[in-house]
Formats: structure tokens, sequence, C-alpha cells
């Protein structure tokens, strides 16, 4: 006698092939220029590595990663600390338009001993990336099998949107959403709403799945340097550094507002003059002085990198009142571990918290060691946003055609299920 339960087992097997084939969703910008941009990567160690190593995977610079994590510099051998597995960091990185979608191409690896497209996809790289990426980028590459030092391109996601969220300076962080992860609790994570997440991703609805990434806006500090200097366009998250004009100039966006405050990089290289010229104040030094008509301040400012050169600005304003200290966002040590009671942490939730997420861009809680203070006393508390910066647009969902792990092994373990059921009945 047939059973009446099989054709719902039979169902169950051809609903965990369709779960088996769940595809993750990436925002895709459109772009018709070749001008780049700077964006961030959201990723996370998958081991120890070194911080050469990490830097190695995104041919990056080592340091400007560091700094855009607000990890502090001036420690011996920090180019050399290993970093622990499970460490969330920022990767800056340069994002271009290719065939009429923004993403980044300077990132190559060279495969090793046992390594896959698929263990290079979701493990080296975090799901940034999927086999099927990593195939289409190299279409002239035999992949079907892989030999020890094969050099791939590896395709990444990044985001401009001009530079702005809201018509506000903005850095755009590249996220992979995790099982544990929600909405609100990425919003509150990077400091955005829900309502600008599901703006910016072009989502009908607030609805994630492990293995998305989603454009997320960082407000950030932008700079107002002339067209000819080699950093022109420089932007900087919130409460983190960059460092410019070769390892000279270190700059940061002062936490809670949108002012950029440039000074000497602590590291030792060979740079050219900082002094403003016609004056005794070097690149960096702010000083006041009370009137009975308000506060005279005199500022040394950077103003760029040129052929060579550091551009400097020596500029006078009289304000209302003189501005307290300075404020730079903290410096924290080189990580040595991460809590492993914070691996695991679900992205908090949207009550209030006493207490920042994380401190390197998440997943993990290092404490703060404070920042040296800048060679300016003071620096002006009217800043004003350089330019008129126009509303970014909204991006478009783009189904990615890499299966997710997770949904995978679910419907492995339903299939299994199923299977012994049918031969049971």
């Amino acid at each position: 006698m047939k059973s009446p339960e099989k054709p719902l087992i039979l169902f169950l097997i051809l609903a965990s092939s369709l779960v088996s084939m769940a595809t993750a969703k990436s925002t895709i910008e459109p772009c018709s220029t070749k001008e780049t941009c700077n964006s961030l990567l959201g990723y996370t160690l998958y081991t120890d590595l070194k911080v050469t190593e990490v830097a190695s995977l995104f041919q990056v610079d080592p340091v400007s990663m560091l700094l855009s994590n607000s990890i502090d510099i001036s420690y011996p051998d920090v180019e050399n600390h290993v970093l622990p597995a499970k460490l969330f960091l920022k990767i800056p990185i340069t994002c271009s338009c290719v065939d009429g979608i923004r993403k980044s191409l300077s990132t190559h690896y060279k495969t090793r001993t046992s390594d896959t497209l698929g263990s290079i996809a979701d493990s080296v790289y975090g799901g940034l990336v999927s086999p099927e990426q990593i195939q289409v980028a190299n279409s002239e590459t035999d992949l079907s099998v892989l030999d020890v030092g094969t050099k791939l391109v590896i395709p990444l996601p990044c985001a401009c949107f001009n530079g702005t969220d809201e018509s506000l300076p903005a850095l755009y962080l590249s996220y992979v959403v995790r099982g544990i992860d929600t909405m609100a609790g990425i919003a509150k994570r990077f400091s955005t709403t829900v309502t600008d997440l599901t703006n910016v991703n072009a989502m009908g609805a607030p609805d994630i799945n492990p293995g998305d990434i989603l454009a997320v806006p960082l407000l950030a500090c932008s700079s107002n340097f002339p067209k000819y200097a080699t950093d022109y366009g420089l932007i900087i998250p919130n409460g983190s550094y960059a460092l410019t004009a070769g390892h000279c100039v270190q700059c940061s966006c002062v936490l809670g507002s949108r002012s950029m405050y440039c000074e000497p990089a602590s590291i030792s290289v060979s740079c050219s003059s900082m002094r403003c010229r016609n004056s005794n104040y070097m690149l960096g030094n702010i000083t006041s002085q009370q009137s009975s008509s308000g506060c005279k301040l005199t500022t040394c400012s950077y103003n760029g990198f040129a052929s060579g050169t550091i551009l400097t600005t020596l500029s006078m304003s009289l304000q209302p009142r003189c501005p307290g200290p300075q404020q730079l966002a903290p410096l924290i040590a080189p990580p040595d571990t991460v809590p492993k009671e914070l691996m695991y942490l679900p992205s908090p939730s949207p009550s209030p918290s006493p207490e920042f997420d994380d401190i390197v861009g998440g997943g993990s809680s290092i404490a703060a060691v404070p920042a040296a203070s800048p060679r300016g006393p003071t620096v002006s508390s009217s800043s004003s946003i350089p330019g008129n910066p126009a509303n970014g647009p909204g991006g478009s969902i783009s189904i990615a055609s890499c299966p997710l792990s997770y949904y995978s092994f679910i419907a492995f373990l339903i299939s299994t299920a199923s299977c012994f059921f049918v031969f049971l009945v």
C-alpha cells in the first residue's frame, strides 16, 4: 500500500533543493564615469593574521588600514602585530567604475594548497565575493583545477553615491550580513537608521538574510583641496584617521562634527616643509586670543599634496567665544584577542547602551587608549562643511549567484532526514 506520507516527504526534498539554491543580495551602484572614490570593506578575519598579511590580502597600505580602524600606529613593529581571528576591520579600498557598475578590481590573490573558489570566497574573503564572481573576473583562466600560485583577480563590492548621504558627507562600507544580524542592530552599530539603510540599498522592505551585502553610509568629514592635489576628494569617516601626503600628514574626522583636523604624522618619514608661509606656524597649530570684540583664531591648516609639496593655508577668524580643546577620536592599542563572549554577539538592539558596541568598527570590544593631544592647543568649533554636496542616489539590489553556506547546510540536513524517512516508509 502506498504511504500517504511519501508525497509530503518528496515535497520536503524538493523544497530543500530550492533552499539550497538560495542566493545573497548585493547592492549595485550604476556608474558612467571613470572617476574613482574611497570606499570601505567590512572584513572579519578568518584566522590569526599579521597586519601586513591582512593588508596583503587586499593590496592596501597596512598603516592606512590601521588608522582607518583608529589603531595606534606608534606601537613598536606594529605592522607585524598578529591580529586575532574573528576581529572585524574596515579595509580602505579604491572604488572604480567597471562595466557600468561600481566595484573594485585592484585585489589579487595567489592560490595556495587546498584552495577552492568556495574557500577563497567564503573563508579568505569572508563572503565579500562569490565563487561565480571570481570565475567571471578570471574568465580567461582555466579554473577547473586550481594550481598553487595561480593569480586571481578578486572583484570586491563598493559604493560611492557621490560621497554623500542625505546631502551630508559620507563614506560607504560594504557589510556582509551575519545570521544574527538585524537591520536595527546594523543601523545602531554604524550610527545610521533603518530607513536610511533601506533607502540607500533600494530595499522594498527591511528584510535581510545571511550573506547579503549592504552598502552602509558612514558619516564623514570631507576636504576642500584643489583639484590638482593628489589627495583631492579626501574623505574620512567620523571618529577615524587617514594618512596622506606620502605618510607625512595624519588627518582625523573630529568626533561628533564635520571638521577635519590634520597634523604632522607620528611616523618618521622624510617630508617637505609643513610651515605656513610667512609665519612661525606649523601645520596643525591653532592659537586663540580673547578680546572684547571676541576670540581671534589663527590656524595653520592642511590644503592638500601636490608635486611633492605639502600645501598649507594660514587663516585668521573672529568668533564670539574661544573654542575648547580639540576632541579627537580615541586611538586603541593593537588588539591581541577578541573575547569569546563577543565573537558571536548579535548586532546591538535599538535599546540605549552605555558603551560602544565595538571600537574597531564591529565584532570586538577593546579598551581605548586616549589619543595624543594635537600639536595645536585649540581648534575652531565653527568649521563649516566644504561645498554643497548633493544627496546621493539609492542603489539597486542585485541577486548574487553565490549559494549561502548557511542555507545549504540546513538544506542538506532536511534532504538527509527526508531521504531517511522515505526508506523507512
